[in-house]
């Protein structure tokens, strides 16, 4: 796959790339635009299905969110199954958040995100964040969030023959890989399942012929439920995950410029904030 990105997926010009260590978190890959903003920053949790993906294969289309956004963005190495399992790769992405403040950075001065799995260990963290009282992030976004490990949505059924890229047969396959043994009802593994009470604002964009497209119904109202700014956006016949082909598909710049603007009006930092 990183192979793949780099010969499909091109980044646009003007965005510098720095690997460093974040600071009990490991390597990850700075991405800066030649004009960016000092304070925003944008911590990025790429997909893969816990198995696959890294900072490599997303590195263009964050690039192109940061260009838009004049922001600085993160992508953090996490461990990946076989060789880690849940809640390892949620516990790695922790750490990166933590490093980051830790570096002084204001909590509302970061913006999360993810794709796909990225997405579960991002409201994963949100979860945490929320229940613990800590300083939460600006906002946090998902860009077709896998969300509920049980499968439940009715999405996985009526979408089957229609998703290009993920097949539902091997859904389980992914959840057992990952749970090993572990309930998937667990709020820490599938976010549907967690209290957001508090919640920074949200965005969620997922396509209508996407298996886990009910995830994101589904969670967009019940975060609406519980008092949580949110926009969803709902594509029509786009492939999962579709703003990672920002250099073929004008709908994934699209995509990534309504992204932008939503980031862009995010308020700022607050000096002084714990």
């Amino acid at each position: 796959m990183e192979m793949q990105a780099r010969l499909f997926f091109r980044g646009p010009r003007g965005v510098r790339s720095d690997w460093c260590d974040l600071p009990g978190a490991g390597a990850a890959l700075w991405l800066t635009p030649k004009h960016h903003s000092k304070a925003r920053v944008i911590l990025y949790i790429h997909g893969g299905g816990f198995v696959f993906g890294s900072p490599e294969t997303h590195r263009a289309m964050v690039a192109r969110l940061a260009l838009l956004t004049g922001a600085r963005a993160v992508l953090p190495r996490y461990n990946r199954v076989p060789e880690a399992a849940f809640p390892k790769p949620a516990q790695d992405v922790r750490a990166a958040w933590d490093a980051l403040r830790q570096m002084g950075i204001s909590a509302q001065d970061i913006v999360i995100g993810g794709d796909s799995a990225g997405g579960a260990l991002v409201f994963d963290l949100l979860a945490q964040l929320c229940r613990e009282g800590a300083a939460l992030p600006a906002g946090v976004f998902g860009l077709s969030p896998l969300l509920d490990m049980t499968f439940s949505g009715s999405s996985f059924v009526e979408n089957t023959k229609c998703d290009v890229l993920l097949p539902a047969a091997r859904a389980a396959e992914m959840a057992d890989l990952y749970l090993q043994g572990q309930s998937a009802r667990h709020p820490r593994a599938s976010p549907m399942f967690a209290d957001f009470e508090g919640a920074p604002p949200i965005w969620l964009t997922v396509s209508d012929s996407e298996i886990l497209r009910d995830d994101s119904r589904r969670f967009a109202a019940r975060l609406r439920d519980a008092g949580v700014a949110v926009t969803f956006e709902e594509a029509h016949d786009l492939p999962h995950v579709w703003p990672l082909f920002q250099n073929h598909l004008p709908e994934a710049r699209a995509t990534l410029g309504a992204l932008a603007n939503w980031i862009n009006a995010l308020p700022p930092g607050q000096a002084g904030e714990s």
